[in-house]
């Protein structure tokens, strides 16, 4: 490239575009420490009580439409902070994502969850991804759910990460939009059909789907009876 270009050597790279990185034998480790400081700076965090964790696992979030309002501007310029942070940091992928869906309307609930963010950022500022120069080249994947999680809408949301021998190379966390119903499921079915039930599930509840589709249960039974050729071929039927 030299023949074709003019280029000069600055030596060893070790800071871009806001990731900083540290190259040695044994591998490289990427991380946002400086951009991390930044933004505990820019909201006023620096020096609040640092957390362990990112969220509680108590923590259940929703619209929360009779709690009190709070500044819009604030909360999305934190969320937008916090998104370019997930580039090395898989441990707030789940959170954040869940924080994101409440930027229309933010409550006090919603910004206190977003500053838990940050106060486990002050206690884990320099953590990042660590790439071994010795690693295999084993690709392996793993994935998981929080069954039908959401308190709005009972829809799941997944999180998958993939390795490429110890280093993480891939991650990801997604809300399902629909929630599939399987024909040959005996407990659903017996759940759907027993309404003393359906306060003690974390299933939808059947008159929610009845009133978005306008399906009676008997229909629905007349809909499983009509469909025993799925049932056997282990298909699923998705409501759209």
């Amino acid at each position: 490239m030299s023949r074709e270009f003019e280029m000069s050597l600055m030596g060893e790279l070790q800071f871009f575009l806001g990731l900083q990185l540290k190259q040695g034998f044994e591998g490289t480790f990427v991380h946002q420490a400086k951009y991390t400081r930044d933004i505990l700076r820019k909201f006023n965090m620096g020096d609040s009580k640092p957390m362990t964790t990112p969220m509680s696992t108590n923590t259940t979030l929703d619209a929360d439409k009779d709690g009190e309002a709070v500044d819009q501007k604030e909360f999305r310029g934190m969320i937008g902070s916090l998104l370019y942070l997930t580039a090395t940091r898989p441990d707030i992928q789940f959170v954040f994502c869940l924080c994101t869906r409440y930027q229309a309307s933010p409550r006090t609930s919603h910004h206190q969850a977003v500053k838990r963010i940050f106060r486990y950022l002050k206690f884990t500022p320099e953590l990042g991804l660590w790439y071994s120069s010795g690693s295999s080249l084993s690709l392996r994947g793993f994935s998981d759910a929080d069954h039908a999680g959401c308190r709005i809408d009972r829809n799941s949301t997944s999180g998958t990460c993939q390795l490429l021998g110890t280093s993480l190379v891939s991650w990801s966390s997604h809300k399902f939009g629909r929630i599939p119903l399987l024909v040959d499921s005996t407990s659903a079915i017996s759940v759907a059909k027993n309404p003393v039930l359906h306060s003690r599930t974390k299933h939808r509840r059947m008159m929610e789907c009845t009133n978005k589709h306008g399906m009676m249960m008997d229909s629905a039974r007349q809909i499983y009876a009509r469909n025993l050729d799925v049932h056997e071929r282990g298909k699923a039927i998705q409501l759209p």
